[in-house]
């Protein structure tokens, strides 16, 4: 009688298995470490494609989460006209939880390092900015093109926050607290007056978030209030000068708005 002198093979599933997890053990090693030196490049093309070109990165140095850079405003990627900080830009990023931690200084406009953290929802964000104060050459904003390449401010603009927050939501937005720009010893190459004067931007929030212009000293007054509708601004406000300053300011009048006898009409949305 013949017998079956075949044998089963071992299986080897076994060795199989094993190089599958050293492999996987291996990416979750390296990873991490790929993720912890992505080049800071990454986050100013990231940047320019979100702005249209209009806020630079340039010069890049270091990693995605913590870098500095050359931050330079321009009038988009079609536009010539483009303004550089005086100093670079160093920056901290850091993923929470439920969003992302930043830290933002410049050693020309920073005293302390400027801080905000994003937080995401289902279809919403928030940002919360850290009370603080910030002061930025006023020429920096000519980089952006019209109608700051005509006027070309020169000043000093000074930022303070506080209990600020921005909620985006179903298309609307919200914001809290209060955001306080002024603009100090303002001057134009439209007028020979140097400065002109000195004003204050409050934005409030609320249910309807306000917008208020008003001027702090200077013989060019402006004022105006405005509202949030959804994401819009709408705005209105005037421009005057007083009376023995009214020939030098004509030009600047004619240019912020329309004019109307003494006064610049200033609309927005």
């Amino acid at each position: 009688m013949l017998r079956n002198t075949r044998t089963r093979s071992a299986p080897v599933t076994a060795p199989r298995t094993a190089w599958g997890w050293a492999l996987v053990g291996a990416l979750l090693g390296v990873l991490p470490a790929i993720v912890a030196f992505v080049p800071a490049r990454w986050l100013a093309d990231g940047v320019a494609q979100a702005t249209g070109g209009q806020l630079l990165l340039l010069q890049p140095r270091g990693t995605v989460w913590t870098g500095s850079a050359q931050l330079v405003l321009t009038g988009g990627n079609a536009s010539n006209d483009r303004t550089a900080l005086p100093s670079r830009v160093d920056w901290q990023l850091r993923p929470t939880w439920s969003g992302m931690r930043a830290q933002l200084s410049a050693s020309c406009c920073t005293p302390k390092p400027l801080q905000a953290q994003a937080h995401l929802g289902w279809a919403s964000m928030q940002l919360t900015v850290a009370d603080g104060q910030s002061q930025w050459p006023a020429g920096l904003l000519t980089g952006l093109g019209t109608p700051w390449n005509t006027l070309q401010p020169q000043g000093q603009l000074v930022l303070q926050t506080q209990g600020f927050v921005a909620r985006w939501a179903a298309g609307r937005m919200v914001l809290a607290g209060q955001a306080q720009l002024d603009a100090r010893a303002m001057s134009s190459r439209l007028s020979t007056l140097r400065p002109m004067g000195s004003y204050r931007l409050v934005v409030q929030g609320g249910d309807v978030p306000t917008l208020t212009l008003s001027t702090l000293e200077g013989a060019l007054q402006l004022s105006g209030t405005g509202q949030w509708v959804g994401q819009r601004l709408r705005f209105t406000g005037e421009a005057t000068a007083t009376p023995e300053r009214e020939a030098a300011l004509s030009n600047l009048l004619n240019i912020i708005g329309r004019r109307s006898g003494a006064r610049s009409i200033i609309t927005v949305g």
